[in-house]
């Protein structure tokens, strides 16, 4: 194999590995982890209010449906599982953060 061929094959690799990690079915994983461990970690009277609802048609589109006061706990259980996610599904989580992080900011003004 020519060292083409070999960076060509792990470019292949790295952009499969990627994709893998922006499949709906690896979102919504990651999503249920993140919600066990939010839920975990919440006063009980705010294990209810943490929700996400995958969209039956659009499988790649989610609803976070979550109490303000509930944000804090899916923000710890994000950041305590980004560690363990793939590259491009750490990016994602990273952006649903700081989305969330902007809605609260402004929330507060």
């Amino acid at each position: 194999m020519t060292i083409i061929n070999r960076m060509l094959k792990k470019l292949d690799d790295d952009v499969a590995k990627m994709q893998d990690g922006l499949q709906p079915e690896s979102l919504a994983y990651w999503y249920r982890t993140i919600l066990d461990t939010a839920r975990n970690n919440a006063p009980l009277h705010l294990r209810e209010k943490i929700n996400v609802i995958q969209d039956p048609i659009l499988p790649m589109k989610f609803k976070l449906d979550i109490s303000k006061r509930a944000v804090r706990y899916f923000m710890m259980a994000a950041e305590e599982n980004l560690e363990n996610m793939p590259y491009s599904t750490k990016l994602y989580f990273l952006e649903i953060q700081k989305r969330l992080a902007e809605e609260a900011d402004r929330s507060l003004v």
